[in-house]
């Protein structure tokens, strides 16, 4: 079977807290493993929650890196997707883990867009 791309579903736990909480240090860390994972930046969208808290989603030409912080459990959600062979989703994780100081990590590859013949359409 091929598969269009591939989805990493990772759990950062033991995060430094002080960076989970703030917008503009994980927004660089995930536009950073963007770039170090060799994916082309398109669009960047990151908000801060009040008291605390910060999501993100950083667009590639590959798809996309997202980010949920609970900086108060020390714990972040995170997604990293690519498509195609060129980009390295477990590149751009690594960066991650290390720049939020993780100490525990789960981490799964699910393989999206599976087909089982290759289907040409006409798009309209």
């Amino acid at each position: 079977m091929n598969a269009l791309g591939r989805h990493i579903l990772a759990e950062f736990h033991g995060c430094n807290a002080t960076i989970l909480n703030d917008v503009a240090k994980v927004e660089r860390v995930m536009v950073d493993a963007a770039l170090e994972a060799g994916a082309e930046v398109r669009e960047v969208a990151f908000h801060k929650f009040s008291p605390q808290g910060v999501s993100g989603v950083v667009v590639i030409s590959e798809s996309h890196l997202a980010i949920h912080t609970w900086p108060e459990l020390a714990y972040a959600a995170v997604d990293v997707f690519t498509c195609g062979e060129r980009v390295d989703p477990w590149e751009a994780c690594r960066f991650m883990v290390e720049r939020f100081q993780a100490s525990d990590v789960d981490a799964t590859e699910v393989k999206r867009g599976q087909m089982k013949e290759p289907v040409a359409q006409k798009v309209s």
